[in-house]
């Protein structure tokens, strides 16, 4: 009887040992991992629909030329947020503005046609849209780099030189009235000149006129122009005391003997003319 009952408690083992794990009770009702409420699922699940882009997003895919005419029209259309932006707008230097003026006179350069002569009639035609464009910009940055607008003689005087040397590389033109805004625009240069050595002589550091070879440089500019530039160059000469006839005294006239001692002992020929007294005192 005993043996029996061993080998019947040894089959009974074995059974409980080949039942397969999937067909137990506790791991046929346990949930998956994966399977969540479905109103949790809904919750997670983001809608997704069409919409702008945000503004920042949208001003990084603008190219320059489109963000500038963009800001252009909403000034235009809002007179107020135009003059804010005047207003908070950082100033431009004279490389800004030069820079932009290259932009214009490279657009010039570019329109010209190929196998004919710059200055003819033709070419005048093909590039006179451009040539107006240039013009138009000297004559708006101009402005901007005159007294009161700019009080600093150097800053106005490094702009005008700069931008009378692109006035010089237009096209005299065969025909004598396509000459016209080429010699407008100097008219103008000259005027723009002489208005800011004339200020700059009646202001503290005038004497910067005598550095920077300004008098070589304008007497160049004259010449190029044609003389259309000798107000400025007769400015000049008289602030710094080298005009001739009708010329009123110059700010270096007007310190009297001191001034004329002191640029004796720079130069060394102090005291060449006074008289030797021979004998005893």
């Amino acid at each position: 009887m005993s043996g029996r009952k061993r080998k019947a408690d040894d089959d009974q083992n074995d059974d409980r040992m080949s039942t397969s794990p999937n067909s137990s009770p506790t791991v046929a009702n346990r949930p998956l991992p994966l399977s969540l409420p479905r109103r949790q699922a809904k919750r997670m699940r983001s809608n997704v629909s069409g919409r702008p882009l945000p503004l920042p997003r949208l001003l990084e895919t603008l190219g320059e030329e489109d963000m500038r005419g963009l800001l252009h029209s909403i000034c235009e259309q809002h007179p107020d947020i135009g003059a804010e932006v005047v207003a908070t707008a950082p100033r431009p230097d004279v490389q800004s503005a030069i820079s932009v003026l290259q932009r214009y006179e490279e657009s010039l350069r570019g329109s010209f046609p190929f196998g004919n002569r710059h200055t003819s009639d033709y070419a005048y035609n093909r590039v006179r849209q451009p040539l107006l464009d240039l013009l138009d910009a000297i004559k708006d940055f101009t402005p901007h780099f005159l007294p009161p607008n700019e009080m600093q003689a150097m800053t106005s005087l490094n702009y005008l030189d700069a931008a009378t040397h692109i006035i010089h590389g237009l096209p005299t033109w065969d025909t004598y009235q396509h000459n016209r805004h080429k010699e407008e625009a100097y008219d103008d240069m000259g005027r723009a000149w002489a208005l800011v050595i004339r200020e700059a002589a009646h202001r503290p550091g005038w004497m910067q006129l005598q550095y920077g070879g300004w008098e070589q440089k304008l007497a160049k500019h004259n010449e190029e122009s044609g003389g259309r530039m000798q107000e400025a160059v007769n400015e000049l000469r008289t602030s710094l005391g080298w005009g001739g006839e009708g010329s009123t005294m110059s700010p270096a006239a007007a310190q009297g003997d001191g001034g004329s001692i002191r640029q004796q002992l720079m130069s060394g020929t102090y005291g060449a003319n006074l008289p030797v007294r021979v004998g005893p005192w």
